[in-house]
């Protein structure tokens, strides 16, 4: 059994190649390439839940599982919020044949669809970007973003400056490597004030700024809420967006608060939703058709990414012999 941990991961493994695993996802699931069973999310603890999502992935073939836990108040020991762990069986004997870091796995497939759907979806000239949270997803969504388009400012706002302070301490790496200047918000609306691509990382309930800010032409990653009692988007914003895209219908209408809240207040409709990413990527829908346009992408995470990600990441330590036999 190969055992991966996170250096293992990262490296061999670069946010780019992160992007194209995402789309190869994307289109495995998008031509029913996968067999996905809705993630089982189990409350463990007053703000602690544990979830299982498992993937069968038909042309590798491969098989596997995430097992990822969101305790928000781990950050107080020093802990991530999300953090897991991701197995592979071998498709001959059904045995485990591979461990990884999970958590730095999800980080980089998250950051990862935000960064394809930006790619994707934002003007090619977008310059502002404003980041809400700082927690252990936040990197790599920010990440993602200095990728795939050259900003030149990145607001970051968080509940707590001190987070934004160590946040943009760590993350100055990044920020030097792209050019890109990151600047502590004093408040939501600072941030969003003419922001071209808004990204929400975070584990609020409640949306996370208002709507009415949006800059036109504006693209957004809602990227933290995956319970159906908690959206990080306002009902104005997913009313008045000209195009909605998610990554899987079956888990964001169980999943997604940001849509579920308004449908059940009879404010949305599921038809409102223009289709998944995968439709786009394979030329089903089409994409922004303007400039002025207002996009979102919404992501929940669905076990085909995980277990994508997980069998290339795979396959390239194996090539490369890095890792540990168990």
């Amino acid at each position: 059994m190969l055992f991966l941990n996170a250096e293992d991961i990262k490296k061999i493994f670069t946010m780019e190649d992160a992007i194209e695993s995402d789309r190869e996802a994307f289109v495995i699931q998008g031509t029913n390439g996968a067999e996905v069973p809705v993630r089982i999310n189990f409350d463990v603890k007053k703000n602690g839940v544990t979830s299982y999502m498992p993937a069968l992935i038909k042309n590798f073939p491969m098989t596997g599982i995430k097992i990822v836990s969101t305790y928000p108040e781990n950050a107080k020991k020093g802990l991530p919020a999300v953090s897991a762990t991701t197995l592979l069986t071998d498709p001959d004997t059904g045995e485990v044949n591979a461990v990884l870091d999970g958590t730095e796995l999800t980080r980089m497939r998250t950051g990862a669809v935000s960064g394809l759907a930006t790619k994707l979806l934002a003007n090619e000239d977008s310059a502002a970007a404003a980041l809400f949270g700082t927690g252990g997803q936040a990197m790599s969504q920010l990440e993602a973003i200095l990728t795939v388009r050259k900003i030149s400012e990145v607001r970051i706002f968080d509940s707590s400056a001190e987070r934004i302070k160590s946040f943009m301490e760590r993350a100055s790496f990044f920020a030097e490597k792209h050019g890109t200047k990151l600047i502590a918000s004093p408040s939501s609306a600072a941030a969003v004030d003419g922001a071209d691509i808004i990204t929400t990382v975070t584990t609020s309930a409640d949306p996370v700024f208002d709507g009415h800010m949006i800059k036109a032409g504006a693209h957004i990653n809602a990227v933290g809420g995956f319970m159906p009692h908690k959206r990080e988007l306002d009902e104005y914003t997913v009313t008045h967006a000209d195009k909605i895209f998610i990554d899987n219908s079956e888990a964001v209408k169980s999943e997604a608060g940001e849509f579920i809240i308004p449908v059940s207040d009879g404010k949305f409709s599921w038809e409102s939703i223009n289709g998944e990413l995968g439709d786009l990527i394979l030329g089903k829908v089409p994409g922004r058709t303007g400039r002025k346009e207002v996009t979102i992408m919404k992501t929940v995470g669905f076990a085909t990414l995980d277990i994508v990600i997980a069998y290339n990441v795979y396959k390239k330590a194996v090539s490369t012999g890095v890792g540990r036999i168990i």
